[in-house]
């Protein structure tokens, strides 16, 4: 299944081209669902239909569903739900309030996630459209499984090596204590979803399958986030393959009141041509009218696209790459728009943690390079390169930071 994914800052248009992208790929013979991970959808209202929390048929190979997180937490996280409630009820807490304590953060976005590896499993689609929420819940969404997996993994472990030894010979010393034993579908749930998470993680990092599009409008505001968009994503070993710089005023024509705005948007459109490359650049124009309706987006798709098939790979550089020259291995991250000296890098153990901000990846080492002493990273030519000495074989300390680059 072809997955593409597509944000950008709120308001530049999104919805419209992942739902006209998915119109394209339909008429072209895929089997295709377009799915609105943002919490204020917007899709029902492009396509001008009523879309459910299930998949809605568009037209022939053309399905969309707006999902809601509710329905999904339901679904996966009842039983989990049911036995933390009465543990809390019974420490006093109000059912109410027990329910919304049984919630972890991003559990309503992870469930979103398990959509895709199910759509996936089951074979039912060619390819599949995310529209997303803007770019910030977008990362968030994104790097959700490398976020918890650190942590799905202790407590998956816990449940393994005690809880499930455990909770039937303590159940039998008392009903007190069996009241407290979490029943056997909860831990298979809590199991269940753990064992998605990586599959899901291995998903959307496969940078042939699946890959992300940027959609900005030609503002410096939009600009400078899709920048410290592209930068993330990359971080997070997300294949970024185009940009869509979206309604373009028409330089052939008189603007009138626009004309000076034309103006600011030839300027700024240089500049993402030459910032963003040797990533794609498609120019969209802007309508005359708004673009809502199953002919409209019709329209619309045939102007971003022509020809093309929007499941081809538009751009093939991976952003993580791994390379041996002689006896230096290198780990090698494109950051396009980092700052050098927002940058950090320290290894733990056999993994390696890259920082910008508030953003973290963690790269597990391969095995020739566990227990080796990194050399400095440098940053040249919008790269991180990290190199390694096979020939070094003193062990590094167990938190080392290199040098800011």
């Amino acid at each position: 299944m072809r997955i593409l994914t597509f944000t950008g800052k709120g308001g530049v248009g999104k919805t419209s081209v992942s739902a006209a992208t998915a119109v394209r790929l339909s008429e072209l013979g895929h089997r295709t669902l377009v799915l609105s991970t943002d919490p204020a959808h917007s899709l029902s209202d492009s396509f001008n239909l009523a879309l459910g929390a299930e998949p809605t048929k568009i037209k022939e190979n053309l399905h969309a569903i707006e999902v809601n997180p509710y329905v999904d937490l339901k679904q996966n996280w009842q039983s989990v739900q049911k036995y933390y409630t009465r543990i809390f009820m019974a420490q006093g807490v109000s059912g109410v309030m027990a329910d919304e304590m049984t919630i972890l953060p991003g559990m309503e976005e992870l469930f979103s996630l398990l959509r895709i590896k199910r759509y996936k499993t089951a074979g039912l689609y060619d390819a599949l459209v995310l529209d997303t929420a803007p770019t910030g819940e977008t990362l968030r969404l994104l790097s959700l499984p490398d976020t918890l997996s650190w942590g799905m993994k202790a407590v998956k472990n816990v449940n393994k090596y005690i809880v499930r030894p455990l909770s039937k010979p303590l159940s039998k010393m008392s009903d007190r204590i069996a009241y407290y034993i979490p029943p056997e579908d909860a831990i298979e749930s809590v199991d269940q979803v753990f064992d998605e998470l990586e599959d899901i993680r291995e998903i959307l990092t496969d940078n042939v399958k699946s890959t992300v599009r940027l959609v900005m409008n030609a503002e410096k505001m939009s600009i400078k986030e899709t920048m410290r968009a592209l930068t993330y994503l990359n971080l997070y070993g997300f294949k970024v393959d185009m940009v869509l710089v979206n309604r373009l005023l028409d330089t052939n024509e008189n603007s009138g009141y626009l004309e000076k705005w034309k103006g600011i948007q030839q300027k700024y459109l240089g500049e993402i041509e030459e910032g963003f490359s040797p990533l794609p650049v498609k120019k969209l124009k802007m309508y005359e009218q708004e673009i809502v309706g199953l002919k409209a987006l019709e329209m619309f798709a045939r102007d971003m696209y022509g020809d093309t098939d929007p499941s081809d790979l538009m751009y093939n550089e991976p952003p993580i790459k791994f390379v041996r020259n002689g006896d230096i291995y290198e780990v090698q991250l494109k950051l396009m728009f980092a700052n050098p000296v927002d940058i950090d890098v320290w290894v733990t153990g056999d993994e390696l943690y890259v920082q910008i901000g508030n953003q973290r990846k963690i790269i597990t080492l391969p095995i020739s390079l566990t227990g080796l002493e990194p050399g400095d990273a440098v940053f040249k030519d919008k790269w991180l390169h990290i190199p390694f000495d096979l020939n070094h074989q003193g062990k590094h300390q167990n938190q080392k930071e290199f040098n800011k680059v």
